[in-house]
């Protein structure tokens, strides 16, 4: 059971269409102003979606780059998906996932072991968002070394919960917050391992842990210079610090790799999974090294960090079958294979164009540099008339981000690829 071919876009509408914009207009009536933006152009309105194509309440067929925030890695209600979740969902819909698991739960948690960078003991605990596991993540840090300190880097982005939005660097999420914010991260040139040294000497917490996502997703797709993990994790090993390895964004066969940090090697003492992890449920887990992960006390039948739907079965099913047609069709060799190719492609049209800084990538985690945000705003809209969904990226949006489903066909990619060029080359 394979993935559905990938089609090219086909408009009916202009974009956004009739539907979009009266359901636009009904959102904006109930939902907080905050979450969805709907000026200067309303979004279009999803309906359907299937392998690398969705489908919008007019009718239109559209070509996403983005894999849904990365993560349709296997692609949009991949079949294999959807099987285990209508059978998952008909016998056990839920569980008491830390009194009277499923046993779904403990499939998936061995699962995830064997995929464990470097393969040794692993323990990992199951939870909802990305968010959640980096939270996880530092509470087990502060367990595991008693050092409340924690080192980030420029330009991070780790969630929106108060103990992840401490270690994500992006002010327009952070200062609003502030009063809140406990204030123990201290931030490091992205790339610059002496600079860690420098910020973690200064820093007024004792530092346990250095949190790090190998390529910065949101930040920008920053792919940090070669060497830099592997320094990273020597130096924590040096000091005594955990490192954690946030692969929210990386993980799953996105950049050609299970996982990002085994482009260097490294094995992180700690690591957060979510977004591909299901192709599509809301699904994450921290996994850990066992000597690190049994800083957690043993359950006396209450966990101390634990939720209602932890271990939840359908998204457990959901990410067995993901992981499944990752590796039966090989999506991560083709993830590094046509990355590379589409990589070389972009870089290729786009070396006249005006305005552009920039053209980078591993694996299907690429990215355009612009001159500024507003081009790449532009971008995207001529681009989404055109039938092709992209989003702007970096802290100030001057990032155009292209995350399509690894399994994508070639072609559509490339179609796709030229249609997004093409708009910023304008």
């Amino acid at each position: 059971m394979v993935a559905v071919r990938s089609l090219p876009p086909e408009l009916v509408t202009a974009v956004p269409g009739p539907r979009s914009v009266a359901l636009a207009a009904r959102l904006a009536e109930v939902e907080s102003r905050n979450v969805t933006c709907s000026q200067p152009t309303p979004p279009i309105f999803w309906e359907r979606a299937a392998g690398a194509n969705v489908w919008d309440v007019d009718g239109n067929r559209f070509v996403d780059l983005t894999a849904g925030f990365g993560v349709a890695n296997a692609g949009h209600a991949h079949p294999r998906v959807v099987d285990a979740l209508q059978e998952q969902c008909e016998r056990l819909l839920h569980a008491m996932g830390d009194v009277h698991p499923a046993a779904v739960k403990v499939e998936l948690l061995e699962a995830l072991a064997r995929r464990y960078p470097g393969g040794g003991a692993c323990r990992g605990v199951l939870l909802s968002s990305g968010s959640d596991a980096v939270e996880a993540a530092i509470k087990t840090a502060l367990l595991a070394t008693g050092r409340p300190g924690l080192v980030a880097f420029e330009g991070a982005y780790h969630g929106l919960s108060l103990g992840a939005l401490d270690a994500t660097w992006r002010p327009l999420f952070r200062e609003p917050f502030g009063a809140r914010l406990p204030g123990a991260t201290a931030f490091a040139r992205f790339g610059d391992v002496e600079d860690v040294l420098r910020v973690a000497g200064s820093h007024p917490a004792p530092v346990g842990a250095v949190v790090v996502e190998p390529i910065q997703g949101r930040g920008g797709e920053r792919i940090p210079p070669a060497g830099f993990l592997s320094d990273l994790r020597a130096l924590c090993d040096e000091r005594g610090w955990l490192l954690i390895a946030d692969e929210v964004y990386t993980g799953f066969g996105r950049t050609g790799r299970w996982f990002a940090c085994e482009h260097e090697g490294v094995v992180p003492d700690l690591l957060c999974a979510a977004k591909g992890l299901t192709s599509g449920m809301p699904l994450s887990a921290l996994l850990g090294r066992a000597d690190v992960m049994d800083a957690w006390p043993p359950s006396g039948g209450e966990a101390i960090h634990t939720q209602t739907f932890l271990g939840h079965p359908p998204g457990c099913a959901a990410a067995l079958a993901s992981m499944a047609a990752i590796e039966e069709e090989k999506l991560v060799e083709r993830a590094a294979e046509n990355g590379a190719l589409a990589l070389t492609r972009l870089r290729a049209s786009l070396a006249k164009a005006p305005g552009i800084a920039d053209v980078r990538g591993r694996g299907l985690l690429l990215a355009v540099e612009c001159d500024g945000p507003e081009r790449v705003f532009r971008a995207c809209v001529r681009a989404l008339r055109h039938g092709v969904i992209a989003l702007p990226s970096g802290d100030d949006g001057r990032v155009l981000s292209f995350t399509p489903p690894l399994s994508i066909d070639r072609e559509i990619l490339e179609l796709a690829l030229d249609i997004a060029s093409d708009a910023l080359a304008r």
